[in-house]
């Protein structure tokens, strides 16, 4: 392994944000019964005629700027001919000579990685395999893709995650698409070879598919520098194919020699015009991407003093980023906003089994229920039931208190009855105590906090035990 190093090129496919499909009017929908979106135009009957989803050009403008690529004024589509049961034309409508964006790159902790192209294409549809036979589902043949292929410009898996992570990002904050993995809206194809240290002539590459993670796309491609250097090491040679990640085994398999582009044959889409990029548009598209995750990411470092750790987790959304500032122009306690953003609302959105674009709870309101616990006037567990009630519903949080009686319980008489009482009924854990077990204390503590209903206030609490038992 010491002898090589290996030499990583990636190819992500981005299902765009559209009311429709790429050529035709179908629904851009996922979840839907099979076969169910679909017309002459995407199922490729004789004598149709392909129209350009505009939104879908728009969108991958954008993404190409925020990519820093150069815009081809000029754009030509392309048939990508192969054949396969999910692809009913028996071809692709796909860029090659003159895709979209051209020459850009992607800064990935402090390192640009090059971005060969940025391409417009249509999707296929799916193969649903069963025992005995597979379905075709064609719901996604049409659904308008940009394919965004990088240099062989990244040197480890690690690289490559983080890149794929960055990436993710930006298409998110500019509005492009949720890439959401799980339903197949972001895709990627790894491609990886190894060559000897310090040679600068690459190696036999092999392409990896069937990658449904970030996570699954490092292992595959740390497995494959790892056989790529034994073939070598053994005195045999690479092959050019396309291998499948196995994730139950842990290894890759060979599916078929990889193809070259002469093997499907481009030629100009003769039913599709060349289209023009204009300068108003891109400026137009340049005005939408805004801040970008790498300048907010260093902004809310200096400006609000958070980690690094606190900022990638809040910028893990642009709806969470939003959220967060929405919520300092109410309140100076960033720390306290800081915390329950990153803590309680991501597991209550997590244990609701929410989208984060799904909170109904206003910045205004979210605000109030921190503050209230911080000044003392709720406990960190009401508050907490509190959220997980307006969080899909908005309301006032003083509201709630005020209705249910959920004020925190801090008179100091009302208090050492209840402490009294416990220590009453729990002679061993006062024994425990005694001889220099704390966690007894915690314990006395949890017995005064279900009689009060976890109104009581903790920290009082704590200093009336310890005066009562010392």
């Amino acid at each position: 392994m010491n002898k090589f190093e290996p030499v990583i090129g990636l190819e992500v496919h981005v299902e765009l944000e559209t009311e429709s499909k790429m050529f035709c009017r179908c629904p851009n929908i996922f979840g839907k019964a099979p076969n169910s979106l679909i017309c002459p135009v995407c199922m490729g009957l004789p004598g149709v005629l392909p129209v350009l989803n505009k939104k879908a050009l728009d969108l991958g403008t954008r993404a190409a700027l925020a990519l820093n690529c150069r815009i081809q004024k000029e754009i030509v589509f392309e048939r990508k001919n192969y054949f396969y049961p999910d692809l009913p034309k028996g071809y692709q409508i796909s860029q090659y000579v003159s895709p979209l964006g051209e020459e850009g790159f992607l800064e990935v902790r402090g390192r640009k990685v090059a971005i060969n192209r940025v391409h417009l294409e249509e999707d296929a549809g799916k193969l649903i395999h069963k025992d005995r036979y597979s379905l075709v589902d064609l719901n996604r043949a049409g659904v308008p893709l940009l394919e965004i292929v990088s240099c062989p410009d990244l040197f480890s898996p690690e690289e490559a995650f983080i890149y794929l992570k960055e990436l993710k990002l930006l298409l998110r904050y500019v509005g492009i698409s949720n890439c959401d993995m799980e339903k197949g809206f972001l895709r990627c194809d790894a491609n990886v070879s190894i060559k000897p240290k310090g040679r600068k002539e690459l190696g036999v590459r092999t392409e990896l598919k069937n990658m449904n993670s970030f996570s699954q796309v490092k292992e595959a491609l740390a497995y494959e520098i790892k056989r790529q250097s034994s073939v070598l090491e053994e005195g045999s040679r690479v092959f050019q194919e396309t291998r499948l990640w196995d994730e139950k085994l842990g290894k890759t398999k060979v599916m078929r020699s990889k193809e070259g582009s002469h093997d499907y044959r481009y030629f100009p889409e003769p039913d599709l015009v060349r289209f023009s990029v204009t300068d108003e548009n891109i400026s137009r598209q340049k005005e939408l991407i805004g801040e970008l995750p790498a300048v907010k990411k260093a902004r809310f470092i200096k400006e609000y003093s958070l980690s690094e750790n606190e900022t990638e987790v809040i910028l893990s959304s642009p709806f969470l980023g939003g959220f967060f500032e929405e919520c300092l122009l109410k309140t100076d306690r960033t720390k306290k906003v800081v915390n329950w953003i990153t803590g309680p609302l991501l597991e209550t959105v997590n244990s609701k089994k929410m989208e984060l674009s799904d909170i109904k709870v206003s910045a205004g309101n979210f605000v109030s229920l921190v503050e209230m616990m911080d000044r003392g006037e709720i406990t960190n567990l009401t508050a907490k039931a509190i959220l997980s009630d307006i969080i899909d519903k908005d309301a006032d949080p003083e509201e709630i208190v005020r209705e249910k009686g959920l004020s925190c319980v801090s008179n100091e008489s009302e208090l050492t009855e209840f402490v009294n009482r416990v220590i009453a009924e729990n002679p061993k854990a006062v024994e425990d105590y005694k001889v220099g077990k704390s966690q007894a204390l915690m314990f006395l503590v949890g017995r005064v906090m279900k009689l009060t209903q976890g109104k009581a206030n903790p920290n009082k609490l704590k200093e009336l035990f310890k005066s009562a038992l010392s």
